[in-house]
């Protein structure tokens, strides 16, 4: 169960660190999904390293900085792929 909340959580945070970055970002869903289990894992060690671990309700602090940490690897992680991969496929498809 812990592998399917995070792909569900890591697409969540995919999705809207992708509405909050300003322009077109052109990886695709399922890489979108993976850099937003990468935040989500990045934002609990630093919110961690915060001393915020757990605490009671909602852990409001923990998913700020989890969607900080998404936000910054997608932006980065679609840097990367459009250099890498995605100006490839764009060539061929235009």
């Amino acid at each position: 169960m812990g592998w399917l909340w995070a792909i569900i959580v890591g697409f969540v945070l995919g999705l809207i660190a992708k509405a909050v970055i300003p322009g077109k970002q052109h990886s695709p869903l399922w890489l979108t999904t993976i850099f937003g289990i990468l935040g989500a894992i990045v934002g609990n060690a630093v919110a961690r390293g915060f001393g915020v671990d757990e605490t009671p309700g909602i852990d409001w602090s923990r998913h700020i900085f989890q969607l900080i940490a998404a936000i910054i690897i997608v932006a980065f992680g679609d840097m990367l792929y459009m250099a890498t991969l995605g100006k490839r496929k764009h060539h061929r498809t235009t």
